[in-house]
């Protein structure tokens, strides 16, 4: 019995110094798994640190600031002060609500276009495909420039106008070649038995197409949501004075990056018996008020990534 034992430890012994195994199929060593774990946790410990300071210094108290000199480490005092003032009115709880609807009316915008046009590309048959695909890579690499589309967006009144904010960047040429990559692998047999069944390109798109790409019409989905979200370079472009039109993004690049009082907000007071939000306490307040959104979704959204991206972009 012992004899066997050696000789199955002398087997999995050789198998693992065998010079034509590859890499990857090698058992990793002790000493490689430890720094492995060791190189993890530093660089959780990079990330999770100043996310840790941005969340406690939104929840500390003035003493609590001025006793860290900045940002917060140990908390001293707690207090949700910042999160009233900040969503009881004023430029940040507006900043919320139109951020919120640019990106749920831009990604389903987005997400329309994108599919359809990716849908049509990915039909063989389809009047001038390849044609408009060579189009679309082309805008890849070649683009009008950004005073030329400054021009034309204000050209037809889009200056000052949520549009302009959603339909310049309506559409990513890369998400639409990873769905039409994806849509072209879609078994062929189900398209014929729609087919057969009497079911035309719409029918097959809705029954057929989409219900078999849930995982990349999914992350495409997240990857225009984030995008409007985080969004502030149009509104620079096309709505640089009218504060009442901010999303949440510029309200923080004007507030946070640039160092301007939140007007009627900060130093004001929240009430009777209240104690006055520091603007620091405030400015963070809004960043994890960014954040938020994007923290909740992306857990849900996580299991589709490697499926969804490298399907895609594998496939036909």
């Amino acid at each position: 019995m012992s004899t066997l034992s050696a000789g199955r430890r002398a087997s999995a012994a050789a198998r693992r110094r065998n010079p034509h195994r590859p890499v990857w199929e090698e058992q990793p060593s002790a000493a490689g798994q430890t720094a492995k774990g060791g190189i993890v946790a530093v660089i959780l410990v990079l990330i999770l640190v100043p996310i840790y300071s941005v969340v406690l210094t939104s929840f500390s108290t003035q003493g609590s600031i001025n006793r860290a000199g900045g940002m917060v480490l140990v908390p001293h005092g707690l207090t949700l002060n910042s999160y009233e003032q900040m969503l009881s009115g004023g430029p940040v709880a507006r900043a919320l609500l139109v951020s919120g609807a640019i990106t749920v009316i831009g990604t389903l915008v987005s997400m329309v276009v994108s599919v359809l046009c990716a849908f049509g590309l990915s039909r063989a048959r389809s009047l001038g495909h390849r044609f408009l695909l060579m189009i679309l890579v082309i805008t890849m690499f070649v683009s009008g420039g950004l005073i030329p589309t400054f021009l034309v967006v204000n050209g037809l009144g889009g200056f000052d106008q949520y549009w302009a904010l959603i339909l310049p960047s309506a559409v990513s040429v890369f998400n639409i070649l990873v769905l039409r990559s994806f849509y072209s692998g879609t078994a062929a047999e189900l398209i014929d038995a729609a087919r057969i069944d009497g079911a035309g390109e719409w029918r097959i798109l809705r029954s057929v197409v989409l219900p078999t790409s849930r995982a990349v019409t999914a992350v495409v989905t997240l990857f225009y949501a984030v995008g409007y979200w985080n969004s502030f370079f149009n509104v620079m472009l096309y709505m640089p004075t009218d504060s009442q039109k901010w999303p949440l993004q510029y309200v923080l690049y004007e507030y946070v990056n640039l160092g301007m009082n939140m007007p009627g907000q900060v130093n004001s007071g929240y009430g009777a018996g209240h104690q006055v939000t520091t603007p620091l306490a405030l400015q963070m307040a809004v960043v994890v008020l960014t954040l938020v959104p994007i923290a909740l979704i992306t857990p849900f959204m996580q299991k589709h990534f490697a499926k969804g991206m490298l399907t895609g972009a594998i496939k036909g």
